[in-house]
């Protein structure tokens, strides 16, 4: 089980595409080698509501620093509401597994706030085994509900999961989250409840 769906918002409009390195830290050079050359044209210059502007690109293992600060900013009751538990500490071990990833079965995005550098969102997708569907999971500071960068986020990924040749994507939800629900349902997804946990659903976009 991964994490619920994260704040509502509005469309995004990619304004730009392209490398910038001042987001990758001092360690520009060795966080690219990292990342697949073919996922370099997944970074994108958004601009969403208010003209805020943000930056994303593909994570890499050496942003477990940047996770943490992003865990900072996120409230106990959405913590909950995306792990489904009350987290109280996040070992390395936890966050090696939402950076480590092949960039093959398992990609993150992570998102900047371009006046600042501040890490505001991250979007991962995990693919199974044939490469036929995914899971994906989203986690937003708690301070930037509706300001469109869940929307935007979600966009970004379903844009991949399909040029990546997956045929759907899956997600679980909690019952009590009726704000993501309503997104998930506004981007076309399918929505029901889990067959096994009827306070949680489960959903299903079509590719």
């Amino acid at each position: 089980m991964l994490f619920s769906m994260s704040h509502t918002g509005h469309r995004s409009i990619v304004v730009e595409e392209g490398s910038h390195c001042r987001f990758f830290g001092a360690g520009c050079g060795a966080v690219m080698s990292m990342v697949r050359l073919s996922d370099l044209g997944w970074q994108r210059h958004l601009v969403l509501r208010n003209g805020w502007r943000i930056f994303v690109r593909p994570t890499s293992p050496d942003d477990e620093p940047l996770i943490r600060d992003l865990l900072r900013h996120v409230s106990k009751e959405d913590l909950r509401l995306r792990f489904f538990d009350s987290i109280k500490e996040f070992p390395h071990q936890f966050i090696a597994k939402l950076t480590a990833l092949d960039g093959l079965r398992a990609i993150a995005f992570v998102a900047f706030d371009e006046a600042n550098n501040e890490t505001l969102g991250v979007v991962w997708l995990y693919s199974d085994s044939i490469h036929e569907t995914g899971e994906y999971a989203i986690l937003l500071r708690s301070d930037l509900k509706g300001r469109g960068l869940g929307w935007a986020l979600m966009q970004l990924i379903i844009e991949y999961a399909k040029s990546d040749g997956l045929s759907r994507i899956d997600g679980q939800i909690l019952q009590e989250n009726a704000v993501m629900l309503k997104m998930c349902r506004e981007l076309g997804f399918k929505v029901v409840t889990d067959a096994e946990d009827r306070g949680v659903c489960d959903v299903t976009l079509t590719l």
